[in-house]
């Protein structure tokens, strides 16, 4: 399903969530254009995973609105595929990664079938799609413990797509994989947005890996929050000017953004794994 083309796909307005008495963030402004690739970025506690369980409706807003698809948080969470944080599976998890797929269209009614004869043969041929489409077919049929992190990965973009979302959310997709599947995972997801027309919205620690397919960026720091391309967003001036102290947006001679400010670095987009 494709959103509407020039609508804003979340829009909040003088937002705020407050959590255990303490102030997540407040006064947060932004509007994510549908169809985009937007990454959320902000150093550790921003709220960026907070803005992810907000849009779903999983956590209430202390004060102002937000929008989502037109509509109330966790009116449309049937139109949204998520991918939640997580780790590896156990490696010894027997369920096929076909199945895992296969959860994302019926896991909901413990996996009964969806009607009659026609609509599990039309129930299997969407599995067989997203399978295809995240390229996971020569594996989709062993165990998921048993295949690497980034296949893993794609299985479980594969759930997310399989019910045709029209908005995908990632919380930290890339963050247990290696620098090869991170760039082929980025890759993968910017061609879902543009084919199938998806807004997607992925929570990153490191910028890096999904720079070159980013349409959007929505930046959260102390002083709000910041939307828009990357080259406007990611700046030396933008940024001092969102966290309200001196930050650097330093570029790297292979292209890698690294941002430091004083006395510590509100974030560092840089890889955090050693090769």
């Amino acid at each position: 399903m494709t959103t509407r083309a020039n609508a804003d796909a979340i829009q909040a307005r003088d937002a705020a969530v407050r959590l255990g008495g303490r102030t997540v963030w407040e006064h947060l402004d932004l509007s994510i254009p549908a169809g985009q690739f937007v990454a959320v970025l902000g150093p550790n506690g921003a709220g960026k995973s907070t803005l992810i369980n907000a849009v779903l409706g999983l956590v209430p807003l202390a004060a102002g609105a937000l929008s989502v698809l037109g509509a109330g948080p966790g009116e449309r969470n049937a139109d949204i595929g998520y991918l939640p944080q997580r780790r590896s599976f156990d490696a010894g998890l027997r369920v096929r990664g076909v199945d895992v797929v296969r959860l994302g269209l019926d896991g909901d009614k413990w996996g009964l079938p969806l009607g009659g004869r026609t609509s599990r043969r039309e129930a299997q041929r969407r599995v067989d799609e997203v399978v295809e489409l995240v390229g996971a077919r020569a594996y989709a049929e062993r165990p998921v413990g048993q295949v690497s992190g980034g296949e893993q990965q794609r299985i479980l973009i594969a759930q997310a797509l399989v019910r045709r979302p029209s908005m995908l959310l990632l919380d930290e997709p890339l963050d247990s994989l290696d620098l090869p599947n991170q760039g082929a995972v980025a890759a993968l997801v910017a061609r879902i947005c543009r084919t199938e027309g998806v807004t997607v919205v992925m929570v990153a620690h490191d910028v890096n890996p999904i720079l070159p397919y980013l349409d959007y960026v929505v930046y959260l720091g102390q002083g709000g929050a910041m939307c828009g391309p990357p080259g406007a967003v990611i700046t030396t001036e933008a940024l001092s000017r969102l966290f309200e102290t001196p930050i650097e947006v330093l570029h790297a001679s292979d292209g890698r953004l690294v941002v430091v400010g004083q006395p510590e670095p509100p974030a560092y987009h840089a890889d955090r794994h050693e090769h």
